[in-house]
């Protein structure tokens, strides 16, 4: 899976249950948890160096797209995925409904 940032390419990493992004030799991902038809987006980790330059927000749309594709309904537990969605209300139906703030 490739990002529509060209420098920030994600991959979807099936064995740890996460998407990742490599930039500049360092590791950001986004972890998860399946339960069912239902998905925990978990966890949201870019490192100090890549903060603030969008890492977190190509991760999370690139889950969330990867979401649509697979029909998964996600439980945002990670706080930056539930902003994200709030700022992102495209991506709204995903949500397991109990879970929206």
């Amino acid at each position: 899976m490739i990002s529509k940032n060209p420098q920030i390419v994600i991959r979807h990493n099936l064995s740890r249950q996460r998407f990742e992004a490599r930039v500049d030799a360092r590791l950001a991902y986004l972890s998860y948890t399946p339960n069912g038809d239902r998905v925990s987006f978990d966890h949201t980790y870019v490192p100090d160096e890549l903060r603030g330059q969008g890492v977190a927000a190509v991760l999370v749309r690139a889950a969330l797209n990867e979401a649509r594709e697979r029909h998964w309904k996600i439980v945002p537990r990670c706080t930056y995925v539930v902003r994200f969605v709030e700022r992102n209300p495209e991506f709204a139906d995903l949500v397991v409904p109990q879970t929206r703030a």
